[in-house]
C-alpha cells in the first residue's frame, strides 16, 4: 500500500495559547518534528524517481520491506538472458544505485499458456507461491480482476496517451484498471515475395487496401497452381496457420475469421455474459470454411501450433503463414528480405499479448507497482520493440532516437531456449524493426479482441472443440454447427 507523507502534529497547548510566542512556539516545533521522526515506522528509501535507461520509474511513498519482488512469467520468445530479464537487471542496478534495498527477480513458468494460467491461478488462491508481480495473457485479466487476485492500479499507467488504445483496453475490467500492457501482439500475413515473383505475379508487396480480405490470399495461391510448376521442390499449399483445436491457436484463427465476416462483432457483454446468435455464428463459421478450404490450406496445419507452423513456411512448405510479430525476426534468420515479405492480416487480425498486475497479497505493493511502471514504461517499450516484440507504446514506434542501450537488447536469438544472438532482422535508420512503423503499428491498431470474460478458459475450450468438428471426415453442416455452437456458449457462459 502507498502512503502519504507522515504529518507532524502540532502541541495542543499552541492553539490554545496564543500568547505564548516566541522561544515555547519553536521549542514546540522542535517537539512536534522528534515525535513524528520517532513515531514514523522504519523503512528503506523509496523505489528510484528519476528517469530511467530502460523506463520510468515512479516515486511511491512506500513503507514496504526489503526484499525480492518476484515476478512470475512465460519463457522469453527473445531467449535465454532475453530483454525482459534485461530490463529487470536493469532496475535492480537502478534500486542498488539509489540505496534502496529492493531486488527483482524473475521466475520463468514452465509448460504451455493454460498450464502457466493453473500454475498462477493456483498459486494465488492458495499463497502457495510468493509472487507479487504477474505476467497474464491479455484474456486471464477479466478473471484475476474478478477473482480479486490481482489489484487495482492507478489509471494513470494506461489511460495515457501514448499507450496504443486498443492495447490499453485489454488491462481494463469493470471499468478499472487491473494490468499494465507489456508487450502486445497482433496476427500478421508472412509471404514468400519469391514464390510470388516465380508465378509472374508482378505488385508483390502486399498489406494495400485492395488486399483487405483473405480472398488475396486464397487468388495467389491460385496463381502459383496456374504457374504450372511448383515455385520450389518442398512447396504444397497457400497457406498454414494454427489450427489445432486442442489449444487456443483454434480460438484465435477462429476469432479472426467472425471478426471479418461480422461487422463489430461482440459474442460476450460487458459482463462477460454470451451475447451471440446463431446467425452471427454462421457467417462466422462461412468465413471460416472458406478460409481452410483443402484447396488452399496445408492439411499439417490442423495439427500446428507456433512451432510447428512456423517450421513448415521456413521450410518453404507454404507461401503464406499467419503468425505472431515474433516471427519477423525469428524467419529472417534464414530467409533473406528479398524472399520474405511481411503484411497486415487480411480482414480482421486479433490482439494478443501479455500485461502486467500485482497480486493482492503482495507484501511489497508499492515497490511493485514502481516496477511495473518501469518496465512498461518509454524506453522499456522501445527496448522491447528493438529485441522484437510488439511494443504497447505509439512512442516505441515513432520517436527518433537511438536504440535501446540496455543489456544486451540487441534482437532475436535463434530460438526460445537459446542465447545466441545471430541478428538478421531488417532494421530502420533509428535500429527498430524494418516492418514496425508501417506495418505492426498499424496492424495492433485495429485489431480485435477475442471475448473478454471472467469464464474465458471456458468459452475457449467450447469454442475450438466445436471449430474443430470442421476438421472431421463428415463436418456438420454450418447451421447445424452454429446451432450447437450457440447452445453451448450459452451454458458455459450463464
Amino acid at each position: 500500500m502507498r502512503h502519504g507523507p507522515v504529518a507532524a502534529a502540532h502541541p495542543a497547548a499552541g492553539g490554545r495559547r496564543r500568547a505564548l510566542r516566541g522561544g515555547r512556539r519553536r521549542a514546540g516545533g522542535v517537539l512536534a518534528a522528534l515525535l513524528a521522526l520517532l513515531t514514523a515506522p522504519a523503512c528503506d528509501a523509496t523505489p528510484s524517481g528519476g528517469a530511467a535507461a530502460g523506463g520510468e520509474s515512479g516515486t511511491p511513498q512506500s513503507v514496504d520491506p526489503p526484499g525480492d519482488i518476484v515476478l512470475a512469467s512465460g519463457v522469453d520468445v527473445t531467449g535465454r538472458g532475453g530483454i525482459r530479464r534485461q530490463l529487470v537487471e536493469e532496475w535492480n542496478r537502478q534500486q542498488a544505485a539509489a540505496g534502496n534495498r529492493w531486488r527483482a527477480r524473475l521466475v520463468d513458468l514452465p509448460g504451455s499458456a493454460d498450464q502457466q494460467r493453473s500454475q498462477l491461478l493456483g498459486a494465488l488462491q492458495s499463497g502457495s507461491a510468493a509472487y507479487d508481480v504477474v505476467n497474464l495473457d491479455v484474456t486471464w485479466v477479466p478473471e484475476f480482476a474478478a477473482a480479486e487476485l490481482v489489484r487495482e492500479l492507478p489509471g494513470s499507467l494506461v489511460d495515457d496517451q501514448d499507450v496504443i488504445a486498443s492495447v490499453a483496453a485489454t488491462a481494463k475490467w469493470g471499468g478499472k484498471v487491473y494490468a499494465v500492457p507489456f508487450n502486445s501482439d497482433v496476427g500478421l500475413l508472412y509471404y514468400r515475395r519469391d514464390y510470388l515473383k516465380s508465378a509472374g505475379v508482378t505488385d508483390i508487396e502486399l498489406g494495400k487496401d485492395k488486399d483487405s480480405r483473405w480472398s488475396v490470399v486464397q487468388q495467389l495461391t491460385e496463381d502459383l497452381g496456374a504457374a504450372g510448376r511448383k515455385p520450389a521442390p518442398a512447396y504444397e499449399k497457400g497457406w498454414t496457420a494454427q489450427l489445432d483445436a486442442s489449444y487456443e491457436g483454434l480460438t484465435v484463427n477462429g476469432i479472426e475469421a467472425f471478426a471479418s465476416a461480422v461487422d463489430g462483432l461482440r459474442l460476450t457483454d460487458g459482463a462477460g455474459r454470451y451475447s451471440g446468435t446463431p446467425e452471427v455464428l454462421e457467417e462466422g463459421l462461412e468465413e471460416l470454411r472458406s478460409r481452410t478450404q483443402a484447396a488452399y490450406t496445408l492439411p499439417d496445419s490442423a495439427r500446428s501450433d507456433e512451432a510447428d507452423s512456423l517450421a513448415d513456411f521456413a521450410r518453404g512448405r507454404t507461401a503464406f503463414l499467419r503468425h505472431w510479430p515474433y516471427a519477423y525476426g525469428a524467419l529472417h534468420q534464414s530467409l533473406a528480405p528479398e524472399q520474405l515479405g511481411v503484411a497486415p492480416l487480411p480482414g480482421r487480425a486479433v490482439l494478443g499479448g501479455q500485461n502486467l498486475a500485482v497480486a493482492k497479497d503482495s507484501p511489497r505493493a508499492g515497490a511493485a507497482e514502481d516496477l511495473v511502471r518501469f518496465l512498461t514504461g518509454r524506453e522499456s517499450e522501445r527496448c522491447l520493440l528493438d529485441a522484437g516484440f510488439a511494443a504497447t507504446r505509439h512512442s516505441a514506434y515513432k520517436d527518433d532516437g537511438p536504440a535501446c542501450k540496455v543489456g544486451k537488447a540487441a534482437g532475436p536469438s535463434s530460438g526460445p531456449a537459446s542465447g545466441e544472438r545471430t541478428d538478421r532482422m531488417p532494421r530502420d535508420a533509428q535500429g527498430r524493426p524494418a516492418y514496425a512503423r508501417d506495418t505492426l503499428l498499424p496492424a495492433l491498431e485495429k485489431a480485435v479482441q477475442r471475448p473478454r470474460t471472467p469464464l474465458y478458459g471456458a468459452f475457449t475450450q467450447t469454442f475450438a472443440a466445436e471449430l474443430g468438428r470442421l476438421q472431421s471426415a463428415k463436418p456438420p453442416s454450418k447451421s447445424e454447427l452454429a446451432a450447437a455452437l450457440d447452445a453451448k456458449l450459452r451454458k458455459a457462459l450463464p
